[in-house]
């Protein structure tokens, strides 16, 4: 049952649409099952509102649940319901938001309401890289309903609200007081099946409002502002400083300073998020080093993967802050790390988007090819003046190379000092790198705004074609 009582399904879509836009479709339908003690029971909508409206004047598709009727529980009808949403938005180009508070499968109704979850997960599946789905949970979002958030865009979550498959006291050997494995924090943070979580419905209406304005509606349109205010010539005092701080680095770049994160509780040494350049909402990925460190796990590499997936399938271009060193160390990590970098690498590789990097810190070995090097299909590839791309750091490198020179030297350190210096001149520092093509130009800091800005313009028209192919199978 809800935990959020208190506000109803419309009052839910009334606040989160423009006023009086939202069109009802299906007001009329109810449950066609009367067995089981249903049969004296008033089923209105048959738990679920569904229809269309707008959000600052953009076309949406919209369902919410209705936790008073039978728990929110679906059905036959509340599924048929839903599909019928999907089948009309990509008819006709739009984003389907679903407001999930939902007891899971309406028992009641047996085969006939499995069948209804299976047909919502299809129109899911067609829908998907073709119009934006998004999805909010404010009460219970349990068992197979798990799947319907799983297979959207992005999910938002109140606090309070509950996401499973399995309830924390079905787990073995956990209990709910032990860890809640339901709850809005472990989903946000351990898993990454959450974009964010919010105190209040109204925060979480709100973000998907915000969220709305800056993706395109469809696989087929741009998402352009025309009303930049900002100037795009603008540079950045101080921007050498926030090497490390890529959030801060790309809030600085933004028009009006606009930065809307995804997934940020979770794997925090990737930030993954859309800014605003000239008008132009462009998906950024980059490294937070201040908020873990330069390793890449398999969590951020596959946080990293997902979120370029969608940006190309959206036509949105792709910026990329790097500052990586290694991969992460840990059994743990060991176990899925290979695949998962190499899911990113396949995803940007495959990606046909204007791609732009920026080499804003270390970019060392396999993990700096990972970060969308032009080796992995960069369009552009931009370095700040102390930026570092090689196969190791320095030191690390001369003591494999000068391992029997090291040994006998009377003073181990000058001579170890001396070599790495020469190694970064010659193999390490930007201007090696750019002197052999892997860089295109390097720039300073306070200019990265607008040399990006002139980048993305000038690849405006790309064309990029793939071999001939199904699809690939990394």
């Amino acid at each position: 049952m809800s935990n959020s009582t208190n506000v109803s399904a419309r009052e839910r879509i009334a606040s989160l649409l423009d006023d009086s836009s939202f069109v009802e479709v299906g007001g009329y339908v109810t449950a066609r099952s009367t067995d089981f003690n249903v049969q004296n029971q008033e089923n209105p909508a048959d738990g679920v509102v569904t229809g269309y409206g707008v959000i600052d004047g953009n076309l949406v598709y919209v369902y919410s649940q209705d936790a008073s009727v039978l728990g929110g529980a679906i059905g036959e009808m509340h599924a048929r319901k839903i599909a019928n949403i999907y089948d009309m938005a990509i008819k006709m180009g739009a984003p389907v938001i679903g407001l999930i508070d939902c007891a899971g499968l309406r028992l009641q109704e047996a085969t006939d309401a499995l069948y209804g979850f299976g047909n919502i997960f299809y129109k899911q599946s067609m829908a998907s890289g073709v119009i934006p789905q998004i999805t909010a949970i404010f009460g219970s979002c349990g068992g197979g309903t798990a799947l319907i958030p799983a297979l959207s865009d992005f999910t938002y979550m109140t606090k309070s609200a509950k996401l499973f498959v399995n309830s924390p006291n079905a787990l073995e050997g956990n209990y709910e007081a032990k860890e809640d494995t339901a709850s809005a924090q472990f989903q946000s943070e351990s898993t990454g099946n959450v974009d964010g979580v919010f105190e209040s419905e109204a925060e979480v209406l709100g973000q998907i409002r915000q969220l709305v304005s800056v993706l395109p509606a469809n696989n087929e349109v741009d998402a352009w502002d025309d009303t930049c205010n900002d100037d795009l010539n603008r540079t950045i005092a101080g921007m050498e400083g926030y090497k490390d701080d890529a959030r801060s680095a790309l809030i600085s770049m933004s028009d009006s300073n606009f930065f809307l994160e995804t997934k940020k509780d979770y794997a925090k040494s990737i930030v993954t998020g859309f800014i605003k350049l000239n008008g132009a909402t462009v998906g950024c990925v980059a490294n937070q080093t201040v908020d873990g460190n330069n390793d890449l796990c398999a969590c951020c590499t596959t946080k990293a993967a997902e979120f370029v997936e969608f940006c190309d399938a959206f036509d949105i271009p792709v910026l990329t802050l790097t500052n990586a060193k290694r991969f992460k160390a840990s059994k743990c990590s060991e176990k899925k790390i290979a695949k998962a970098a190499a899911k990113l690498i396949y995803t940007y590789a495959n990606a046909t988007v204007p791609k732009v990097t920026v080499l804003i810190g270390e970019a060392f070995g396999t993990p700096a090819l990972v970060m969308n090097a032009k080796a992995i299909g960069a369009d552009v590839v931009y370095a700040w003046p102390n930026a570092k791309f090689s196969t190791m750091d320095a030191n690390a490198a001369v003591k494999i190379m000068y391992a029997d020179e090291i040994a006998k030297a009377e003073d181990k350190n000058a001579f170890i000092s001396e070599k790495a210096a020469e190694f970064v001149d010659t193999q390490s520092c930007a201007m090696a790198a750019a002197k052999r093509g892997y860089i295109d130009d390097i720039i300073e800091p306070d200019a990265t705004r607008k040399r990006v800005i002139a980048a993305f313009e000038m690849l405006y028209t790309k064309r990029e074609d793939r071999p001939a192919k199904k699809h690939g199978t990394v």
